[in-house]
């Protein structure tokens, strides 16, 4: 049978009136399957009012393992009312509906309460639901725990609840309805001229969403490239019934007939620089260093080791999300006893821009092409790094919109 997932974000169902936009729009998909779930968000702020709730409740030292499962308790609940409220105004206009919350669904996760991930979703109940033609309101963003706690998935959960539906389901087509119409070559805000793509692979937008895109939460993504789900973003703002040239599909590579060279530029001001000099040079020290920043929860990204000016010692240089930058600082602090570096300068005002296509894998020149277009605009590149698809550098943050204009430029990416 064919079967189809809907998914809706916050500021698709910001109120009542958003809420009974988005039941037309469903109701308008009925001509196409009779197996429809919708997954929806928490309304528009519901989520941020929670979390200051539970600050208020459990004071500063909020998050540990005396409170997470209580925080997620919360904060799973903005969903539950849009669930409800949607399969309320389903009924309304006459549409078999029912809400599920995830430990109805069954949506098994680990038990890393306010990040967790989904470790499956089998319930043949929710299954038939679905085939006998009720519409299922899924309440995104929350699953179980094997202990049978409430767990949520983090910021943007609801995308990822949403194609773990559409796997389980086994779904011809994910549509993300949010308030952009598909995907773009990069931010339109900074750049005027960028086009939205009416195709992407995978692993491009993994890694568009990886670094700094705010389109699809990066775990959706690998969960629809290891699903093999069809994904489509679109806009709750426009029709109803969307018309064939509509939003951006997120597919396999092999699906992309004309494949760019670069299909997009990113950019993420979250960054933090560390410059970790003289630090002594002998087996296991990036080990130490490193492993403990991963213990300390910290998400290290680009790594630079280099030969100090001081025989038997080295420098290295990594960044790390700006919000980590005090925790990631006394981690390193506290690592001087042991691994011995002469100082440590941390940067907190730069930037990382990425220029990201499948067709580096077959093309020479794209790093000329980036490293010569930075040059014309007086733009210095502090950090490199890059990857089969991807070239990553870090500058000042200052030249963050002059560096992605014209890039976008560069690899012929304006419209006409």
């Amino acid at each position: 049978m064919n079967r189809l997932v809907l998914k809706f974000g916050g500021t698709s169902v910001a109120n009542l009136e958003r809420i009974a936009h988005v039941a037309e729009i469903v109701a308008a998909r009925r001509a196409e399957t009779r197996a429809i779930a919708v997954v929806v968000s928490a309304m528009s702020g519901t989520t941020n009012q929670l979390v200051e709730w539970t600050k208020g409740a459990a004071g500063p030292d909020l998050h540990g393992p005396d409170y997470d499962d209580e925080y997620d308790v919360v904060v799973a609940s903005g969903e539950q009312v849009t669930a409800g409220l949607l399969a309320l105004a389903l009924r309304k206009k006459g549409l078999k509906a029912r809400s599920w919350l995830g430990w109805q669904l069954q949506l098994r996760t680990d038990e890393a309460h306010g990040k967790a991930r989904i470790m499956g979703c089998e319930n043949p109940e929710f299954i038939r639901s679905v085939d006998s033609g009720e519409i299922a309101v899924v309440a995104g963003f929350q699953g179980v725990d094997d202990n049978g706690r409430v767990s949520t998935l983090g910021r943007g959960g609801s995308d990822t609840s949403a194609v773990a539906v559409a796997a389980a389901l086994k779904a011809s087509l994910c549509d993300i309805y949010t308030d952009v119409d598909g995907v773009y070559t990069t931010d339109p805000r900074i750049t005027p001229k960028a086009r939205r793509l009416e195709k992407i692979s995978y692993e491009e937008m993994l890694e568009l969403a990886s670094l700094g895109a705010k389109v699809l939460q990066t775990r959706s993504v690998e969960l629809a490239m290891n699903h093999r789900v069809p994904v489509r973003v679109l806009s709750s703002f426009e029709g109803p019934v969307p018309s064939p040239n509509t939003g951006t599909l997120v597919c396999d590579e092999e699906q992309i007939v004309e494949k760019q060279v670069v299909s997009g530029v990113a950019y993420s001001r979250d960054e933090a620089k560390f410059s970790m000099i003289g630090v002594e040079d002998h087996p296991g020290v990036a080990a130490t260093i490193f492993g403990a920043l991963a213990d300390a929860g910290v998400n290290v990204d680009m790594i630079v080791q280099a030969s100090a000016k001081t025989e038997g010692r080295q420098n290295i240089v990594f960044t790390c999300p700006d919000r980590d930058a005090a925790h990631a600082s006394a981690v390193l602090n506290n690592l001087n006893g042991k691994v011995g570096y002469e100082s440590l300068v941390v940067s907190r005002d730069v930037a990382k821009v990425s220029v990201i296509g499948v067709g580096m894998r077959s093309h020479a020149g794209v790093a000329k092409t980036m490293f010569q277009a930075l040059s014309d605009k007086g733009i210095n590149i502090q950090v490199i790094s890059t990857s089969e698809i991807k070239i990553s550098v870090l500058i000042d943050a200052s030249y963050t919109e002059l560096a992605v204009r014209a890039l976008h430029t560069a690899y012929g990416l304006d419209s006409d």
